[in-house]
């Protein structure tokens, strides 16, 4: 498990109405019991940072006076610093328990020359946990290595602080462990570690539920990469955008303005005709390129893909129209940009004029079909009739057939790639109204364009544009239109909009 997948499921626990200090408080003792379990008394030494992994010492110290045994807490910082509010609550609770028999001394350290020489029969490491970036700073470099010189039964909160909790590689110094208790699930880095630095594992539930992982919920904006502020236009993502047509232009349109509110830097529509000078004259922020005729056709093949070299993502069927001449330019289409690489997104009637045979081995796509789309791309002669759960692995049977990721819209979102799935409920009665499944199309694209994994893309483009959709309602009521989404983008993709 990544700590990104972790650090997403505790905010998704506290969105689902679990507290995070109610998380710590099992954390901290289920530590205190592992201790337990070694010894029957004695003297420990906490060593605890500033961040989340420092209150679950917090927490395991109080648990362990309760267990008879003598307790020392040393904060690696000034208590102004510390960043996690569930910590500091804790980290409050243990100076207003003071005096308490057993509490040997709960001060903070914010400087190396501050440490000695460990002599305790216990020693927990409760410092960086998966929040280990590079060289480590002091005092906590030095704590480290106080932890690793003592003799005493070493003990790691969650990860030896030091350890890469992704790849469970030492940049710099790390805890070696005698027994590293983790949560809720085993890190990626820990499987990968030397055992001689994590020592035994011990994973540990900690009331977690199953939905925080299945639902998609404000937690998985974490997975949005942070934006350089020395970055410069064009580095954050370049969407291209296939489709409208003689008939259609708003779709192509919404979609590319969606892309753009995700975060992408540049988005380019590639349109035929009527259609490029209609979204031109309505959209200033969009780069339009007009191509030949009233549909999308083989004679434009060639523009396309060189539109599409300088793309970081591409979507293509947003009112692109069903004209043969537009079946037979996606499929040449899509095999070149799969020989590309480039992350593609179908929407609209590109599902309807291709099918899934047409896919089958193409990893980096994201199909974004409705049911009716979703029977008819996939070739299916039969309704599929079950409870619920029964439809969600019959759904998934089938998305299975491609490699990409299958986003099945509906009352409840489906997201499908291989055997991972994701599910969301945001969104609203109000979102039948037209246009906004290309708002979510063009919120997938923007989100791939930006670095995301076609499977997360999907997931949090359905969570947003439904979020977006609720935001929307509360203001204009059942009535509002697809584009007054775009404008709800920016805050649905704000985790203070969920209270975090």
């Amino acid at each position: 498990m990544k700590p990104i997948d972790v650090a997403a499921a505790d905010i998704n626990a506290e969105y689902l109405g679990i507290p995070r200090l109610s998380l710590m408080e099992t954390a901290g003792r289920a530590v205190a019991e592992e201790i337990g379990n070694y010894a029957d008394g004695g003297r420990v030494i906490l060593f605890c940072g500033s961040g989340g992994n420092g209150g679950d010492g917090f927490v395991a110290a109080r648990h362990l006076l309760n267990m008879g045994f003598e307790v020392e807490v040393l904060l690696l910082t000034h208590p102004e610093r510390i960043g996690s509010a569930e910590a500091r609550r804790n980290w409050d609770v243990l100076m207003a328990m003071q005096p308490e028999p057993g509490i040997l001394g709960v001060r903070a350290v914010s400087d190396s020359s501050e440490l000695f020489p460990v002599d305790a029969d216990v020693v927990v490491d409760a410092v960086l946990g998966t929040g280990v970036r590079g060289v480590i700073r002091e005092p906590s470099r030095s704590a480290i290595e106080l932890i690793n010189l003592s003799d005493a039964f070493k003990v790691s909160v969650d990860i030896p602080s030091g350890l890469s909790p992704e790849t469970g590689t030492v940049d710099d110094v790390a805890v070696s462990a005698d027994l590293t208790v983790t949560f809720h699930r085993m890190k990626d880095g820990l499987e990968k570690a030397d055992p001689a630095i994590t020592g035994e594992i011990v994973v540990r539930d900690i009331g977690i539920p199953r939905a925080a992982e299945v639902f998609v919920g404000p937690g998985d904006l974490l997975r949005i990469p942070s934006r350089s502020p020395e970055s410069h236009k064009g580095e954050n993502g370049r969407v291209l955008v296939i489709g409208g047509s003689h008939h259609y232009s708003g779709a192509p349109a919404l979609a590319a303005i969606s892309a753009l509110r995700a975060g992408a830097d540049v988005v380019t529509v590639a349109a035929p005709g009527s259609a490029a000078s209609a979204i031109k004259s309505i959209a200033p922020d969009l780069i339009v390129r007009k191509l030949e005729g009233k549909y999308i056709g083989p004679g434009s093949l060639g523009e396309l893909l060189e539109l599409a070299e300088n793309a970081d993502s591409v979507l293509v069927g947003c009112g692109a129209g069903r004209h043969q001449s537009t079946s037979e330019t996606f499929r040449e289409l899509i095999g070149a940009l799969q020989e590309m690489g480039k992350p593609l997104v179908l929407d609209a009637d590109a599902l309807r004029l291709i099918d899934y045979s047409h896919v089958t081995d193409y990893r980096d796509l994201t199909v974004t079909p409705h049911m009716g789309e979703f029977r008819e791309f996939f070739k299916l002669r039969s309704e599929i009739y079950a409870d619920f759960s029964e439809r969600v692995a019959a759904f998934s049977s089938v998305s299975s057939r491609i490699r990409g990721t299958v986003l099945l819209k509906g009352h409840v979102d489906m997201i499908f790639q291989g055997d991972r799935f994701r599910l969301n409920r945001t969104g609203c009665q109000g979102m039948t109204v037209g246009g906004t499944g290309d708002c979510l199309a063009g919120l997938t694209a923007g989100l791939c364009a930006m670095g995301l994994s076609s499977f997360d893309s999907a997931s949090l483009a359905a969570f947003i544009n439904g979020k977006a959709g609720e935001l929307a309602m509360e203001k204009y009521g059942t009535g509002f239109l697809a584009s007054d989404i775009h404008d709800f983008i920016p805050g649905a993709m704000d985790m203070r909009t969920y209270g975090f």
